[in-house]
């Protein structure tokens, strides 16, 4: 049985359909949902500057999602760390362990939009270590010890909820980055199910001697969309899905690929892919029978701004009539 996970990036519909306050109601309700429902995982991403409203501070958003849910674990997939302060993200992360009683999950990234870094004032080319030294100042900090930092003593209290620390992982997509994870002694969960992710990894923690590490590779459809109509919900959910494709696909960089990436021009484009799963309960059961250990079904219900009543349309269909084909006892 695949994980069920829903995401939510707080954008706002492309043409107006919707206010950007409706997308965050609808959005906080639907976390509560899938609390209610069983869900393995609520996910929240980071990204700075788009005109749509894309989440810039998730660890803000996890903090009101823990308070309005009792046992959903959060993702925060990712933070990207190269732009902040590591001894200011560390307090934060503490004090959310301690309120959600250790439910929040963060994945620590490097991040790669040059925009980005701009804006922050950052050195886009050194990310890779800036990110490696962040997440060493972020370990010592989880101490709770006093120490040396950039000259001065620096103390993060209190100590974690979770022993030793908030849970916390590295992510990236390339043979550096699975080296890092396993140099940090950290899981690792890629941006993308590249086979030899892993053996990167396996190799450096043999070099550093780490054993107990792993990876936690993506596979499942980032987008679904349940219906009895398939052809009619294309023609109302087609330009959201679209836009949500197209402005994703825009961020990667050069030779850079990720899990929920799909290069789409037209609709066409997003019915041909694997990740985007538009189908009746039938079809949805179908496709996660057939959905590795590990992998998961990804709800991301209000991709690009689609409209508050089409997803719970969707979400509603979900529960009726496929989650107890897929988890009889929930």
């Amino acid at each position: 049985m695949p994980f069920l996970t829903m995401r939510h990036d707080f954008r706002a519909p492309v043409d107006g359909s919707s206010t950007l306050a409706e997308i965050y109601t609808a959005a906080m309700e639907q976390f509560r949902w899938a609390d209610e429902h069983g869900f393995d995982f609520g996910v929240i991403s980071e990204h700075h500057g788009f005109d749509d409203g894309w989440m810039p501070a998730p660890i803000t958003a996890a903090a009101a999602v823990v308070g309005a849910t009792k046992r959903l674990p959060i993702l925060l997939s990712a933070v990207i760390l190269p732009l902040h302060d590591p001894i200011r993200i560390a307090e934060q992360l503490v004090v959310l362990d301690h309120l959600s009683r250790g439910r929040v999950w963060t994945v620590l990234g490097a991040g790669y939009r040059p925009e980005e870094f701009s804006m922050a004032g950052v050195e886009i080319k050194r990310r890779g270590a800036t990110l490696e030294s962040h997440i060493e100042v972020m370990l010592q900090a989880f101490t709770g010890e006093p120490f040396e930092y950039e000259g001065r003593t620096v103390q993060v209290t209190p100590r974690g909820f979770t022993d030793p620390h908030p849970p916390i992982l590295v992510g990236g997509g390339v043979e550096a980055a699975s080296r890092r994870a396993a140099r940090l002694r950290l899981p690792m969960m890629p941006m993308n199910a590249d086979p030899a992710l892993p053996e990167f990894y396996a190799d450096e923690a043999k070099k550093v001697g780490f054993e107990g590490g792993y990876v936690m590779r993506p596979s499942g459809p980032t987008f679904i969309h349940v219906t009895e109509d398939p052809q009619k919900t294309w023609s109302e959910i087609g330009p959201y899905v679209l836009h949500e494709a197209q402005t994703y696909a825009r961020m990667q960089t050069g030779g850079q690929h990720s899990a929920p990436m799909v290069k789409a021009e037209t609709i066409e484009d997003l019915k041909a892919a694997p990740q985007v799963l538009v189908g009746t309960p039938d079809d949805i059961v179908e496709r996660a029978g057939s959905i590795a250990t590990g992998g998961a079904l990804t709800f991301n219900p209000l991709a690009g701004g689609l409209p508050p009543k089409l997803a719970w349309e969707s979400l509603e269909l979900f529960a009726a009539d496929v989650l107890p084909r897929l988890r009889p006892s929930a």
